[in-house]
């Protein structure tokens, strides 16, 4: 839904709803956003059995720490989806009696609290990454928990909590810049040095699509080409995405890592052209999610069970949060230390290419804002961050968004009728 892709697909008719959505025309009942909100629902109503009855058992107390921790952590990870999708929502902060279940949307301020209380909560009961055994690789940490923290902060404009939280990851020294982004985005690179948090998904559990259990990850196929690339073919990077790897006056390394371009190998699956993509014209395919041939689940449905981990807060993102924080806190010194870091990891060796920021004000913000725009590409952030940053109607305005109604999406239209009303319609929707 943002300027960095396009549905795609095999046409308009190809998950219409999705290209509804994307072009700012959504409806309010679409299978995507009853999914998302039931997904989030279903895992707070867990973490909130977890947080009732898991206080009276009798165990381990380092373990039963654990456990709560994480809970915590997750409760505040899915009203985080929601409230920054739906702004107020339901705040089912304990298991639910059927006489609550017409529960009315709780304001946007109240579930900040909550997921603030939440990852403070979190923070002090969960180990650092490095206290884990290799056996545990891929669990919640300290500084997970600490960094969604920041990012809440930022979303409240709360600069100066903002910016001490991302300060903490980083001087904590629990996670690295990988020297070679290229290896990010691979199955070796999963759980690396610089993974804050990382959804992790299996290829061989044998999920297929009646079985909502499967361990593994849509993603792959959804994303990967049409025609001998065995995909579906959504999310096509646009050229406007494209051409901002080259506003510099070069080609940032980082697009390589990003983007599949015509001729380019596409793992061990073939060569990108046209016409082995089944003749669609796209020239362009996203490339972080990709999964070779070789890595394919060796039993059930392979589209299904995709072993793709989801990076969803990288130390990357942390170093470019503590950036803009520092930035809106009157710390350019601080900012531009933390931003310049991203960019020195991006140009490696390489001379002549993207040389330090020196910017203030104004400018110093804009060079952030792009900087997350390419070192985060199609990792799921730019529509939040331009919505975020009071800039979605500048930028996708053209597209079809309108500020004060798009920057929040359709209440699921069951919901309302559920709940009697109880749950009304974000304004500017039907």
């Amino acid at each position: 839904m943002s300027d960095d892709a396009i549905k795609g697909g095999s046409g308009d008719n190809d998950g219409n709803q999705i290209l509804q959505l994307e072009t700012f025309r959504g409806p309010t009942n679409t299978a995507n956003l009853e999914t998302e909100w039931s997904a989030n629902y279903q895992g707070i109503y867990r973490a909130n059995v977890v947080l009732e009855r898991v206080p009276g058992i009798e165990m381990d107390g380092v373990l039963k720490n654990r456990i709560l921790g994480e809970a915590h952590f997750i409760r505040a990870w899915f009203f985080f989806n929601l409230v920054t999708m739906f702004g107020d929502v339901p705040l089912a902060d304990h298991v639910l009696a059927p006489s609550e279940y017409n529960l009315p949307r709780a304001p946007a301020s109240e579930v900040w609290a909550l997921i603030e209380s939440d990852l403070q909560t979190a923070a002090s009961s969960l180990p650092l990454r490095s206290a884990y055994a290799l056996a545990d690789l891929g669990r919640i940490t300290k500084g997970a928990a600490q960094s969604l923290l920041a990012k809440s902060y930022l979303w409240q404009e709360r600069w100066a909590e903002a910016e001490a939280i991302a300060n903490e990851v980083i001087i904590s020294n629990e996670y690295q810049l990988v020297t070679d982004y290229a290896t990010i985005f691979t199955q070796a690179g999963e759980n690396n040095a610089e993974s804050v948090f990382e959804i992790q998904y299996m290829n061989a559990s044998g999920g297929n699509y009646d079985n909502g259990a499967n361990e593994g990850t849509f993603t792959s196929v959804y994303q990967r080409a049409r025609g001998q690339f065995e995909g579906y073919g959504f999310n096509i990077p646009t050229e406007d995405f494209v051409q901002e790897f080259f506003k510099e006056g070069f080609e940032d390394p980082r697009l390589k890592s990003t983007v599949f371009r015509v001729g380019d190998a596409m793992g061990d699956r073939g060569i990108f052209t046209k016409e082995a993509t089944g003749g669609f014209p796209h020239d362009y395919y996203p490339k972080k999610n990709f999964t070779y041939k070789s890595e394919d689940a060796p039993f059930g449905d392979v589209n299904v069970n995709g072993g793709t981990n989801d990076r969803v807060i990288r130390f990357s993102d942390v170093l470019l949060m503590h950036a803009e924080a520092a930035a809106q806190n009157n710390n350019e010194g601080g900012a531009r230390t933390s931003l310049n870091r991203v960019r020195a990891r991006a140009r490696g060796n390489a001379v002549g290419i993207l040389p330090d920021i020196t910017a203030s004000g104004q400018a110093l913000l804009d060079a952030i804002y792009r900087e997350r725009r390419i070192e985060l590409g199609l990792e799921g952030h730019r529509f939040f961050d331009l919505v975020r940053t009071g800039r979605g109607q500048a930028v996708l305005g053209p597209l079809g968004y309108l500020e004060g109604t798009h920057n929040l999406f359709p209440v699921p239209q069951s919901q309302v009728q559920a709940t009697n009303g109880a749950i009304r319609q974000n304004p500017g929707y039907n």
